[in-house]
């Protein structure tokens, strides 16, 4: 099964806490960022040798509760240094220029945009296949069980649940609504060229509107007179309405999961509503690196990755979805960051060739 396969979500999805939705998708879409090296200390041994210590490369986004990352230390014996690069589209970038003389030892966070790249330049060692737990093998790229599918999200529209009533109008429901006049200067979209957010959003446009299509559908939207910014922080952070800049655009890119962050003190309503019909799904990988001083220990991380323990973490502590079907979420997700029943999706290896292609086209569409 490829990457492209949508299965059902492996259980209700539950909430997290509102700050680490924030924190994940500022991240997630940022642009780039200088390389963060955070040393967890801990273990049985005490030297940093290559038998007993290992480095993750990651994108700025990764986030695990410190009492997990301790407790696998002490139970492994192995020192991980957690090495950040910036978003996910610039972390593959590194793994595949420094691939003959690779920067670690495993990797955390290429979704399905990207992965691809990795599995073409040989940056994956395949001889280190992950034990998975069950579900999560729904989202394996190619059958190869050496790139482990970690989490999921989707990319989909949010709208502002007070103007749309407060105004007496509809809210969007589909692509084709965010192009109508009645929502004319209304909506803040993100640029696919500097974020990973707006790449997945036009994918999801070319899912839809095919290949010949999408870009006729990004010259509406621009003589709609939607906003397109560089990052995730721009448009929800400022630009959008019920944001914490409390902008003037009520319509934004975000995630499915984002209403879950937006939810009154009483749990009962949120601010906010994603538009089901929009989303893309997005899976993140984790994998063993090609000549990886410490093979063993790499797998030994990213199989932890999939333990219950953290596969039930990730939604508090990353905003993401587990793969893992004995994963436990949250009750607020399950009523405000539901996941779309029939998510958007395109194969990886046709992105890998294509994506380059799709983005001069959208340039050339949007005048950007």
């Amino acid at each position: 099964m490829t990457a492209s396969t949508v299965p059902t979500a492996p259980g209700a999805p539950r909430r997290a806490a509102p700050t680490p939705v924030l924190t994940r998708r500022a991240l997630l879409a940022g642009s780039a960022a200088a390389a963060l090296t955070l040393a967890a200390c801990g273990g049985k041994s005490g030297g940093d040798t290559a038998a007993n210590a290992i480095t993750v490369l990651t994108h700025d986004d990764f986030n695990l509760p410190e009492d997990l990352l301790d407790a696998f230390q002490k139970d492994s014996g192995l020192t991980v240094s957690i090495s950040k690069s910036g978003s996910g589209g610039e972390l593959a970038n590194q793994l595949v220029l420094t691939k003959d003389a690779p920067l670690g030892d495993a990797f955390f966070g290429i979704d399905n945009s990207f992965i691809s790249r990795l599995v073409a330049g040989g940056v994956v060692d395949p001889a280190s296949s992950i034990t998975l737990p069950a579900g999560a093998e729904n989202y394996l790229v190619d059958g190869s069980a050496a790139i482990a599918p970690i989490d999921f999200g989707e990319v989909a529209l949010n709208y502002d649940v007070a103007y749309f009533t407060d105004h007496g109008l509809t809210p969007p429901a589909s692509f084709e609504d965010l192009a109508k006049p009645e929502n004319k200067g209304l909506a803040v979209l993100i640029n696919p060229s500097t974020s990973t957010t707006g790449l997945c959003f036009l994918l999801a446009t070319i899912a839809h509107f095919g290949e010949d299509g999408f870009a006729d559908y990004w010259k509406r939207l621009v003589a709609n007179d939607a906003k397109i910014v560089e990052g995730w922080t721009a448009a929800y952070s400022v630009d959008f309405s019920a944001g914490e800049g409390k902008g003037a655009y009520p319509i934004v890119l975000s995630y499915s999961s984002s209403p879950a962050a937006t939810v009154s003190a009483d749990g009962t309503t949120s601010t906010t509503a994603s538009v089901p019909a929009t989303a893309f799904r997005q899976v993140e990988y984790a994998g063993v690196l090609a000549g990886a001083k410490n093979p063993s220990g790499a797998k030994a991380f990213v199989e932890w990755l999939l333990t219950k323990d953290v596969q039930t973490a990730i939604p508090d502590s990353m905003y993401m979805y587990p793969v893992s079907a004995d994963a436990e979420l949250s009750p607020a997700m399950t009523a405000f960051g539901a996941l779309s029943a029939s998510p958007l999706a395109l194969d990886a290896a046709t992105i890998a060739d294509k994506r380059e292609t799709w983005l001069a086209t959208w340039t050339e569409a949007v005048g950007q």
